[in-house]
């Protein structure tokens, strides 16, 4: 067999790449369902875009997401790069682990995520949703990301885990950056460490002085005689703060984003509320909030169509690009609120599949109900300027979404 590299063409990725990833996908799908792909700061990498290749991918124990193994091959392919000890000590979540490691951490934490426990918060986001949509009434035009899109699933996530809301900049401000692709190392080092700094002091506080929350109940739970460290504690806490806000973020502002977009779509959700259930599936398959799933490595060759990916290399499955595979989904391009996104790869696959899809699932519910019933005249603010999204391949997500919420 020929060397790997001569076989594949490495693609090199523009910056304008963020502003419309689907433009790429589209034309990647002409060379097949897997390509090597780097950006202007990063090295090449495999990405994975056909449907059924990405959905088995997400399931195969070929490709291992164990922390320690994915650290040590990126120190011997990157050995400039520096120590950020921080960043370990936050990365050892149930999401960087492989069964049984995986399987004992998940245990943990599902009771809390279960479709009766997530049905319980109803009433408590219909109260936070109606009090932002209050706020915002006060003008005619926000930023409907700051205004509603962000505090409804932070306020949210923030009360589940008892973190104070008055810390919500703070994390929020970490996040942008170790979400966003690799850019200034000492500054992502920083965060990791403040962030790694301030959820061991939350973890200890917890420990000290229990309280009637989701962090506080995994402190001190205890599964068949077993307990988490204060490792897995903060690496567990540093998980559901970022993923339980920063997808649903996205998913309101991608889903109303495209919505704003499609006159006809808009219309019929007005007239039948009822079908925002159905409606939130699309907006995930449409407008995924996440773009590239996390980060894999080939335990050992693994061959996706035509081509072999030799063992040991790094391996993401871009589910924005499966979740608009015409092999797929018929016209995958058009946002139909009427069609069948069953299926969908916006919350995973397999054993990783989110733990908090059913609260993501009623927080995007409860908000676009309440939000179209509130403000029935709402549309894209006029700007001059196209959008902004972020520079991110985790997230997919606009920097600022203005809109008017009245004639």
């Amino acid at each position: 067999m020929a060397d790997i590299e001569t076989q594949v063409a490495i693609e090199t990725v523009g910056e304008d790449f963020f502003d419309d990833p689907q433009v790429y996908y589209r034309r990647w799908r002409e060379r097949g369902p897997v390509l090597k792909v780097k950006f202007p700061r990063g090295a090449a990498q495999w990405v994975v875009i056909g449907y059924a290749e990405g959905r088995a991918l997400l399931a195969d124990p070929r490709l291992t997401k164990d922390f320690a193994t994915i650290i040590e091959i990126f120190q011997k392919n990157h050995p400039q790069a520096q120590d950020d000890s921080a960043a370990f000590a936050l990365g050892g979540h149930m999401l960087n682990t492989d069964p049984p490691a995986h399987t004992r951490l998940r245990k943990m934490v599902n009771k809390a995520f279960t479709t009766r426990r997530v049905a319980a918060l109803r009433p408590r986001i219909e109260e936070i949703t109606a009090g932002l949509l209050d706020r915002m009434a006060e003008h005619d035009e926000v930023d409907l990301l700051e205004a509603f899109a962000i505090p409804l699933p932070v306020t949210v996530i923030c009360e589940l885990l008892g973190v104070p809301f008055a810390d919500r900049e703070d994390f929020q401000r970490w996040t942008k950056v170790m979400v966003g692709i690799p850019g200034d190392l000492a500054e992502r080092a920083r965060c990791s460490a403040e962030m790694s700094e301030y959820l061991t002091a939350l973890v200890r506080a917890k420990a000290a002085e229990p309280g009637d929350d989701l962090l506080s109940g995994l402190t001190h739970a205890r599964e068949d005689g077993d307990r988490l460290t204060e490792y897995e504690l903060i690496s567990m806490a540093f998980l559901l703060l970022i993923a339980g806000h920063e997808t649903t973020v996205n998913l309101i502002a991608n889903g109303t984003h495209a919505l704003l977009h499609n006159d006809s779509q808009l219309r019929a959700l007005r007239a039948d509320p009822s079908g925002v259930p159905a409606a939130v599936e699309e907006f995930l398959r449409f407008g995924s909030p996440v773009d590239w799933a996390t980060l894999r490595v080939t335990a050992e060759p693994v061959r996706v169509g035509d081509v072999e990916i030799p063992a040991d290399e790094f391996v993401y499955v871009a589910l924005a690009a499966a979740n608009r595979d015409p092999a797929r989904y018929h016209d995958p391009d058009r946002l139909d609120l009427a069609g069948d996104p069953a299926g969908h790869l916006a919350f995973g696959h397999g054993i990783h599949f989110c733990v908090g899809a059913p609260l993501a699932r009623l927080e995007g519910e409860i908000a676009f109900t309440g939000l179209l019933r509130r403000f029935p005249e709402l549309r894209m603010a006029p700007r001059t300027e196209p959008l902004k999204w972020q520079p991110s391949l985790l997230i997919r997500g606009l920097v600022e979404l203005p809109v008017r919420l009245r004639g």
